[in-house]
């Protein structure tokens, strides 16, 4: 029975690879590549990806032969996306902010150790940031990244910490734990948090922390800019707005019992 139980978590184990596999480029891919990408014989690769063509999370082009992932996965997007009711409320937030102010306006929620991007604004300034939706990055040198962590249970900040470690991305980034923490402390006590180019020089993000009906921070709001366009009194300013922003996300969630 033991036998039968890892055999089948295998074979799972199996097709969640492949998948990644195939959504690690958007393109279509042969057997071949897709065996020399995982390292199995082709014939294990022919079996699991036979069954997601038949369940539909697969397809194969009649013309090529090769595979790309299926529409199915689409559909399943577009029921989780609707679950994620915290984009369709912080929205109307994020316009607000988006259009006053000009800057990027980004959602995001901690998962992994790290920041995952829900949802962004571009800013009208025709500057590229290194954020998409979809995307991921480090938590420890992020303002939204560390709006979340301040606030996280101290053992699994430490975990974090410990686990993920503090690697340098630009000179500012902050690789010292005990440094970090401090400034963790900093960010609970006046309720914000500020990337001062830590994960790309001359970006300057300011973050507030969004929390649920719980009183968890499972959420934070950000607005990202060069830090020409965010110091001063218009910096007091944005960091002002942020917080209010976010603090009305909470109150909608808390309200809503999200």
């Amino acid at each position: 029975m033991a036998k039968e139980n890892t055999a089948h978590i295998k074979s799972i184990e199996r097709a969640f690879l492949l998948v990644d596999a195939l959504a690690e480029e958007p393109r279509e891919h042969s057997l071949t590549e897709l065996a020399n990408t995982l390292g199995w014989p082709k014939s294990t690769v022919h079996g699991v990806i036979s069954t997601l063509v038949l369940y539909r999370y697969v397809e194969q082009s009649e013309l090529t032969g090769r595979y790309r992932l299926g529409i199915r996965f689409f559909e399943l997007g577009v029921k989780v996306g609707k679950m994620w009711d915290i984009r369709s409320i912080a929205m109307p937030y994020m316009q607000k902010l988006n259009s006053e102010l000009g800057e990027m306006v980004q959602l995001g929620t901690e998962d992994r150790g790290e920041i995952l991007y829900l949802e962004k604004l571009d800013s009208t300034h025709l500057i590229r940031i290194v954020s998409e939706i979809g995307g991921r990055l480090p938590i420890h040198c992020t303002g939204l990244g560390k709006a979340m962590l301040a606030y996280l249970p101290e053992s699994k900040r430490n975990r974090l910490i410990r686990e993920k470690k503090l690697t340098p991305y630009t000179p500012n980034t902050i690789t010292n734990a005990s440094v970090l923490e401090r400034e963790l402390e900093t960010i609970r006590k006046q309720g914000y948090a500020i990337d001062d180019g830590e994960i790309m020089l001359g970006l300057r993000c300011v973050a507030a922390p969004i929390f649920d009906g719980k009183g968890q921070v499972k959420y934070a709001l950000s607005i990202s800019g060069m830090q020409g366009n965010l110091e001063g009194e218009r910096l007091e300013k944005i960091t002002k707005r942020v917080v209010a922003a976010a603090a009305s996300i909470s109150k909608t969630l808390k309200q809503t019992s999200f």
